[in-house]
């Protein structure tokens, strides 16, 4: 089965600074890999470059087959990449089912502004959504009144209604307790279960990337050092000294 997302040789420098460095990534359609690495080590650029915020200095950027190297992020998200950021980008005056519905729309384009005046989904289309995603009980809720962990289960939720093949997640768990972040694990797997969706994950918490249990590509200096099993990963020597620090017990 061919890749869901294909990165090849891909480099990006900013005037004398190499952010990547000859990049080669594959991500198998319907699985889960996170990225780890120190910061400045490129995570982000990469993102940025598949998500088309960014264009390459040169390689290549393939998805679902098609490549999409160097084309706009409206054009990238339309065929189907959608990419979550560090801070929650939630309309915060409008309620969760408001914010599904306004996500589900603009992916369908089937509404313009005025035309959503007249004309409402019906909400009941929502209830599994809402309800599998534990996000139920907090419909009729204002996403500003979220505790920060729902606003982030939100956030993800929305990329899922706008019918992505490919979630970008950027640190999902960064503020999160430890039993919001377990519950992250329990939504991303979920959704990769239930739906079929391909999700490349950046993180810093090993506990989230251990819990996750899905292979782990380290990043160094621009460059893809190795990708394996966590357990491996972690009892890497040279991994443990350039990322992780002295050993210590994972």
């Amino acid at each position: 089965m061919s890749p869901i997302l294909s990165i090849e040789a891909v480099t990006k420098n900013f005037g004398g600074i190499q952010a990547l460095n000859g990049v080669d990534l594959q991500l198998p359609d319907g699985d889960v890999k996170c990225i780890i690495g120190p910061n400045g080590c490129g995570k982000s650029t990469l993102f940025n470059i598949i998500s088309g915020a960014l264009p390459p200095t040169s390689g290549r950027v393939e998805f679902a087959g098609e490549d999409i190297t160097g084309l706009t992020p409206p054009i990238i998200s339309r065929l189907g990449v959608g990419r979550k950021f560090q801070v929650p980008a939630v309309f915060g005056d409008m309620t969760v089912t408001e914010n599904i519905e306004i996500a589900a729309a603009a992916a369908k384009r089937a509404y313009l502004p005025l035309s959503m005046l007249r004309r409402r989904p019906d909400r009941s289309d929502y209830d599994r959504l809402l309800a599998d995603s534990g996000l139920g009980d907090y419909a009729g809720v204002v996403a500003s009144e979220l505790p920060h962990g729902i606003k982030q289960r939100l956030e993800i939720m929305m990329l899922v209604t706008t019918s992505a093949r490919l979630l970008l997640l950027d640190e999902p768990t960064a503020g999160m307790t430890e039993a919001e972040t377990a519950a992250t694990v329990a939504l991303i797997r979920d959704i990769r279960a239930n739906l079929g969706v391909s999700i490349l994950v950046i993180e810093h918490d090993m506990a989230f990337v251990r819990e996750l249990d899905c292979p782990v590509v380290v990043m160094m200096k621009g460059a893809v050092l190795t990708e394996g099993a966590y357990d491996d990963i972690k009892d890497d020597p040279e991994i443990r000294r350039a990322y992780l620090g002295e050993p210590v017990a994972c």
